[in-house]
């Protein structure tokens, strides 16, 4: 019997990437192929991209060197938003055999054998992205303790800074019925923790109607969803990745305090804490909205976990605009934020704004943010130290020892010997403020 060709996956950007690439995985697999770690030297090579941040060119070159010193007679194929966005570029990449865009990445196995591989000319399969109207359901297994479940695709904001409209195509969803179909495989698989992805989650319930051919179908929105989701049996914990604030209703808040499933812990973008700013973004919501928003759920759940994604420097910044951003988040009862350098991006509306903000001033407002970030945090686990939590048992350490995470996201060291990968225990929380460290104590 002949040796199996084999295949090599690395993913770069956010969750609805790695379901994506774990699907895509699991199709080489049915295919025929062996699926091996990227430093083996495999037959194909499979980049994943991400177009989030102005690394993106850097980081597909990287990695597309990476599989040149591994396996130099490898067929390299790239994926993802950054293949959407910048095909020709990345087909001018030495060691890129293949680029696939949007609508052609799940059809990959039809394109794989007839790449010819002639270094310098990459062959592009990428179609405008107003023909992508279609939905592909995807969720990973294997890669980790959890499985990321996408249940949605594509964005129908316009926010002024984004490219993600531009690289997913318009918003689009599952049905419920095949995203209880899917969450029904991964409990199967004995999987514990689900987190639903999406590039505009809360948008929920948009394009059904491409997928069965019928008219737009309104009662299937995001609170919809997960309340036939918690009914899921096998699923212990099942968690919403980011969402929108203006998404966000007070109607989801208390299911999620309610259910016995879904965590507490939320993600929601602010971007800024300026109206002045907000409304230059393009972003649907006054920061009072989202003030109102972490009031309701400190209401209903004082424990939960709400992280904060922001982006400093983008044009006409001033100091006052960003005290603003800083003095808002200060105030507010969330528990760490994602902070992002703006930067500028081809095709964006504010790309062309005036007024733009010195380099060296954005990096300085980035740090700025960061440290408050980690005062939040730390005070948060502060906060819950001696409380009694549910932790899934994740990655083991050098020394023996497990890390977690708790029901409300809080990182947790698990220093016993008998703790297993996918276990859930129940333990008390002990943080060590001069380590940093939130122990487990059984």
């Amino acid at each position: 019997m002949a040796t199996p060709r084999t295949v090599a996956f690395h993913t770069l950007g956010c969750k609805l990437n790695f379901s994506e690439t774990s699907s895509i995985r699991r199709m080489f697999e049915e295919g025929g192929y062996q699926a091996v770690d990227f430093s083996d030297g495999a037959d194909i090579y499979i980049i994943n991209t991400c177009s989030v941040t102005d690394f993106a060119d850097r980081k597909c070159r990287y990695e597309v060197r990476r599989a040149m010193k591994y396996a130099p007679e490898a067929k390299v194929v790239v994926i993802g938003c950054y293949a959407q966005l910048k095909p020709k570029e990345i087909a001018e990449i030495p060691g890129v055999d293949l680029v696939l865009g949007a609508k052609e990445k799940f059809n990959i196995l039809s394109y794989i054998d007839d790449i010819s591989h002639t270094p310098g000319k990459g062959w592009i399969k990428a179609g405008e992205i107003n023909e992508v109207n279609t939905f592909i359901g995807s969720y990973s297994i294997g890669d980790r303790t959890r499985s990321f479940l996408k249940v949605q695709d594509g964005c129908d904001y316009k926010c002024s800074f984004c490219t993600i409209p531009q690289a997913r195509g318009k918003s689009r969803s599952d049905t419920i019925e095949n995203v209880i179909k899917n969450a029904t495989e991964i409990a199967d698989s004995g999987i514990k923790e689900i987190v639903l992805t999406g590039i505009n989650l809360g948008d929920f319930g948009n394009g059904t109607e491409i997928i069965e051919g019928l008219k737009p179908q309104k009662e299937g929105l995001f609170i919809d969803l997960i309340r036939e989701l918690d009914k899921v049996e096998g699923i212990e914990r099942i968690r919403i990745s980011s969402i929108e604030p203006n998404l966000l209703t007070d109607e989801i808040i208390s299911f999620v305090a309610e259910s016995k499933r879904f965590l507490p812990h939320f993600h929601i973008p602010l971007q800024s804490g300026s109206d002045n700013i907000l409304k230059a973004m393009r972003r649907r919501y006054k920061r009072s909205l989202y003030a109102s928003r972490i009031r309701k759920i400190r209401e209903l759940m004082p424990h939960a976990s709400i992280g904060v994604d922001v982006i400093v420097g983008f044009p006409g910044e001033t100091e006052e605009a960003f005290m603003d951003t800083f003095d808002f988040l200060h105030e507010i009862e969330v528990s760490y934020f994602h902070v992002f350098t703006y930067s500028e991006r081809n095709n964006t509306w504010a790309a062309g704004m005036d007024n733009p903000v010195d380099m060296g001033i954005r990096k300085e407002r980035n740090k700025r943010l960061r440290i408050l970030s980690e005062k939040k945090r730390n005070l948060f686990y502060q906060n819950h130290s001696g409380d009694v939590r549910t932790i899934l048992v994740e990655d083991k350490l050098e020394d023996g020892a497990y890390t977690g995470y708790t029901d409300n996201y809080i990182k947790v060291r698990v220093p016993f010997a008998e703790a297993k990968p996918n276990q859930l225990i129940e333990a008390k929380l002990n943080y060590d403020s001069a380590e940093g460290i939130t122990y487990a104590v059984v």
